[in-house]
């Protein structure tokens, strides 16, 4: 085996790793760097060989107790090499003891179970047009208190995110919409512009009712480009959603985890925020 290393990837080599997102098709958000980055900047690694890198992998630790493994990547040339599965070691040995999500590809499933990960549920994307305006009631994220939101999202995602959504809602060429009554959250949604299109995660909200208001709030901001909604399949009122706004699936994922999850509101997520990050 040639002279490989692994080591933190810089934020300028976040460059690297989004290029090869893209590269598999992952379609992920033009300016996902930033928060990705800012969630945990220790989390992401690059594997190199002479200089060259090869190889990727994220293991973002949101706290103490959790983690999420993404971004898992070796160049076609230098795959089926052990190169990957010294990447995987690294990402996680980086997050210990924690408990550890991920979104795999279904073909690889079988070797996560190798490290001791079980299979949840499916996630799935869905692609569509942007549907026809309706009249909504939205307030947009940025006229809110923050903590609130951070609240909402704790409440249905398993734990607070408070470092990844500062960013999340602030990125460029995106959009943050949220459902209030009698001032307390009811749901809310992101959508972002990604290489292809725009992407819609989270969508949160307390039922499919609400969820179907900030889905069409968002499409707004889509231009005419094609949205996509990546949707937990054992939540049967988000695949409704899917059907009502005429979306069709694309792609799939199966979220993994090591240990038990977080406690997260799968009826009330509509959308989830992303495949690399959870």
């Amino acid at each position: 085996m040639s002279d490989f290393s692994i080591s933190k990837a810089t934020f300028e080599e976040m460059k690297f790793i989004i290029s090869q997102a893209k590269a598999e098709n992952w379609n992920p958000g033009l300016y996902d760097a930033t928060p990705f980055y800012q969630t945990d900047p220790d989390g992401f690694f690059i594997g190199t060989i002479e200089g060259d890198i090869i190889g990727c992998i994220s293991a973002v630790a949101y706290d103490a107790t959790f983690g999420f493994i993404g971004f898992y990547i070796v160049l076609p040339p230098y795959r089926n090499q052990g190169y990957g599965i010294q990447l995987w070691k690294h990402a996680m040995h980086y997050l210990g003891n924690r408990s550890i999500g991920l979104d795999g590809v279904i073909t690889q499933q079988e070797n996560y179970k190798k490290s001791g990960f079980q299979f949840y549920y499916k996630n799935i994307r869905f692609e569509g047009v942007k549907p026809y305006p309706i009249a909504t009631h939205l307030v947009d994220l940025h006229q809110m208190l923050f903590e609130k939101i951070l609240e909402y999202d704790a409440c249905i995602w398993g734990i607070k995110r408070k470092k990844f959504l500062q960013e999340w809602i602030q990125m460029p060429n995106a959009a943050s919409l949220t459902k209030m009554h009698q001032n307390q959250v009811k749901g809310y949604g992101v959508i972002r512009q990604c290489y292809n299109g725009y992407k819609i995660g989270p969508l949160f909200a307390d039922n499919l009712e609400i969820a179907l208001e900030i889905y069409y709030g968002l499409c707004r901001f889509a231009d005419n480009a094609p949205v996509f909604l990546d949707v937990p399949e054992i939540n049967l009122e988000a695949l409704k959603l899917a059907e009502k706004v005429h979306l069709h699936p694309v792609f799939e994922t199966a979220r993994m985890y090591n240990k038990h999850p977080p406690k997260q509101l799968i009826e009330k997520t509509f959308g989830v925020t992303t495949f690399e990050l959870g």
